[in-house]
């Protein structure tokens, strides 16, 4: 089996997801465009040079709908010959396009990809396709289905992290972006977001709150007590799922969870050949992916599975691991795989998260698998994880090697 390679990653900044967001008059087949055009124009492709276009997305209506990858495609300067393949794993589907891009690459199908994702949720709302999961009781009783929030606060009960400790990661994240943007570390990646006449909409991840402390963060009000307790009540159902918990602690606000925003992101993955052909370098080698499904109650601990099957079938020890980003969809999640594996928080997400830029839901597997590779690089190191949690209760992993 051939070794498939990371060539380039970019990413845009991330918009707030609001109808106030720098982002929000973009849509979501312009922001993918553009991150196609980068791909195209920092190595130099012409013609049909990769074999397709993996593109995901997690809410595929509207204008997200039918096949998004080949609108962007058809939108960006690629090759009109170049197909495109939208896909959805939820919170993972650009990971998920990068690993299905080297899993084809490896398996002989094809030299090259350009894989990623889009989420422009100012645009179209999480959860407007009415997903089954949520809105059929026949699944969603057989499932004891409860938001992704009250699944936050069953992880933080059932593994005991107080407010103090998800509000004192949240900080944590918000002081790392603000250092990493000081310090130039996207500088490499991010993509300026301009508009017809060529002036900048966007150059900076623009949700984050730089100074945030725990005395403002502890001010804030838990935002999934009314609807685990109230109405409709979710937490009767997650008791009656987990009845040793007694009680949810409801412990995460929007200060300590991911931000509703926009953004994209792509990589060019490919062969040795393939790098051969378009006098291009690569930058590092996919050594592994994984993914996996996990109790659907509570939903956001596949982190965690996924890392333990991703080192199990490559024979890779976590201590052999340098570096790690862990999608912050809220905070429990990445306290609890820390906790799991016994990671030193300064190897982890060491330029924030996604509870100080956002996560853009199709987009976000792409960006911290880029964000890993600048970091990789950066620190000389050599070995990086990339793992995310998944609605419906998945978790998906990439290992990547710096070459």
């Amino acid at each position: 089996m051939r070794d498939a390679y990371i060539f380039d990653a970019v990413r845009s900044p991330r918009g707030k997801g609001r109808k106030d967001g720098s982002l929000h008059e973009v849509t979501p087949v312009k922001l993918s465009a553009d991150m196609l055009n980068a791909i195209k124009d920092r190595n130099g492709l012409e013609g049909h040079a990769v074999e397709d276009v993996i593109w995901g997305n997690a809410t595929q209506v509207m204008e997200q709908g039918g096949c998004l990858a080949r609108t962007a495609v058809l939108a960006s300067e690629l090759d009109e010959h170049i197909p495109g393949l939208s896909i959805n794993r939820f919170c993972a589907s650009g990971m998920e396009a990068v690993n299905l891009a080297a899993n084809q690459v490896k398996g002989g199908a094809g030299e090259g990809y350009i894989a990623g994702g889009v989420e422009c949720m100012s645009r179209v709302a999480m959860g407007s396709d009415g997903a089954a999961i949520a809105v059929d009781p026949s699944v969603a009783m057989k499932t004891y289905f409860v938001p992704q929030g009250i699944s936050a606060d069953i992880i933080a009960t059932e593994y005991g992290f107080s407010r103090d400790n998800v509000d004192a990661f949240a900080v944590e994240s918000q002081n790392r972006a603000a250092a990493a943007w000081e310090d130039n570390r996207f500088e490499r990646s991010i993509v300026t977001i301009k508009d017809q006449n060529g002036l900048t909409i966007l150059d900076r991840d623009e949700y984050m709150r730089p100074g945030t402390d725990m005395q403002a963060l502890g001010a804030l009000k838990a935002s999934f007590k009314d609807q685990g307790e109230v109405m409709p009540g979710f937490d009767k159902i997650a008791l009656m799922k987990y009845p040793h918990l007694e009680r949810i602690n409801h412990v995460h606000h929007a200060g300590n969870s991911s931000g509703i925003v926009d953004g994209s992101a792509a990589v060019l993955i490919g062969s040795k050949e393939f790098g051969e052909a378009h006098g291009l370098k690569p930058r590092a080698r996919i050594r592994a992916t994984a993914k996996i499904g996990t109790d659907p109650t509570i939903m956001l601990t596949g982190p965690v599975p996924a890392t333990q099957k991703i080192l199990a079938d490559s024979g890779i020890a976590i201590g052999d691991i340098d570096l790690f980003e862990v999608n912050e969809a809220f905070s429990s999640v990445v306290l609890r795989f820390m906790q799991a594996f016994d990671v030193d928080h300064a190897k982890l997400n060491v330029n924030g998260g996604a509870i100080a830029m956002g996560h853009p839901l199709g987009a976000s597997g792409a960006i911290i698998i880029g964000t890993l590779l600048d970091e990789l690089e950066r620190q000389d190191k050599e070995l990086g994880l990339a793992t995310l949690c998944v609605a419906s209760g998945m978790g998906a992993a990439t290992i990547i090697e710096r070459v």
